[in-house]
């Protein structure tokens, strides 16, 4: 009876997607967020389904095998604009699925469908078992890949010498604060950033121009700055930069941060609201530039204060004329 009602209950709510936009399928998603039917979750572990908008790059397939084995049984994945790259349900570019993946959800939850199976093989990505002194995968005191994780080694901190962890690892090409497709390699120190590299460039989106565009890329920022109820309604009742700034938005970005051309992030998320282009990049810049001596959520406000088309140029991608 318990486990009925409570079945009852996860069907009637929104259905929570972890969504992966591929090419050209970010503005799908973005339209997506505004249903009620569906809640866009942060993570795979919160997700029962995966939505795949737009073409998936071959070198980012084994991450979103991963991705999708991260995610809790039952579980179904929606392959929306994009050739399946395994078991799934197929809709055409035209379709809205809103309303399929809350069908979807409400057969999930009454177990009226098979969960996907696993991709990958269950085994750990870092091999350490049985090696090291003590079989954990360490080498000693410092280095190796204890229980599976790359230990953090000392090194100098930017900002005042001491010798702290430094943790490098790739992020990317699916992290919800970073455009689609991106992939970095950072090294912190807690959460300051000692260096990056751009692994890949993020997709290619073809953007519309006019209002809706301005509003789309200021709500994005905003969500980040975290504020969704206000990148909500900016989207849904557009009332301008002065509305904006009565939350206290653009006082929350530092000063100076991320100046490129003239403009900081504050002033290209002033210049979206009111619906003005800012200058144009130098054709020298580039990203990774920007972020060393950046705490990690403003390298994240930064990347996400660029156009898709601007970021990519940024990122050092090479567009080819049709």
């Amino acid at each position: 009876m318990a486990v009925s009602l409570l079945a009852r209950l996860a069907a009637a709510a929104p259905a929570p997607v972890f969504a992966v936009a591929g090419i050209d399928g970010l503005r799908a998603v973005e339209r997506l967020a505004l249903d009620p039917r569906v809640e866009l979750v942060a993570s795979p572990r919160h997700a029962a389904i995966l939505l795949v908008a737009g073409e998936i790059r071959p070198e980012d397939r084994a991450d979103l095998y991963r991705l999708h084995d991260q995610m809790p049984h039952p579980r179904a994945t929606v392959w929306w604009a994009s050739e399946p790259l395994f078991a799934g349900i197929p809709v055409g570019p035209h379709g809205f699925p809103a309303g399929d993946l809350a069908d979807l959800h409400r057969a999930l939850a009454a177990r009226a469908m098979d969960s996907d199976p696993d991709i990958l093989p269950d085994e750990p990505p870092n091999p350490w078992r049985g090696k090291g002194d003590y079989g954990q995968g360490g080498e000693g005191m410092m280095g190796g890949t204890p229980y599976g994780r790359p230990m953090a080694m000392t090194a100098d901190d930017l900002r005042d010498g001491l010798a702290l962890d430094a943790y490098s690892a790739t992020f990317g090409p699916f992290l919800p604060a970073f455009p689609p497709g991106l992939v970095l390699d950072l090294t912190l120190q807690g959460d300051v950033i000692q260096s990056a590299e751009v692994l890949r460039p993020p997709y290619l989106q073809h953007e519309l121009r006019g209002p809706a565009a301005y509003l789309r890329r200021a709500a994005r920022l905003v969500r980040l700055l975290g504020l969704p109820a206000v990148a909500e309604r900016l989207r849904r009742r557009p009332e301008g930069c002065g509305a904006l700034a009565r939350t206290g938005v653009f006082a929350a970005i530092p000063a100076g941060l991320g100046r490129l051309g003239g403009y900081d992030v504050r002033d290209r998320l002033r210049a979206w609201c009111e619906e003005r282009t800012p200058p144009p990049l130098p054709e020298e810049a580039r990203l990774a530039p920007l972020l060393p001596g950046l705490e990690w959520h403003a390298a994240v406000l930064v990347i996400n204060s660029f156009t898709d088309a601007e970021l990519r140029s940024l990122c050092g991608a090479r567009e080819v004329a049709a």
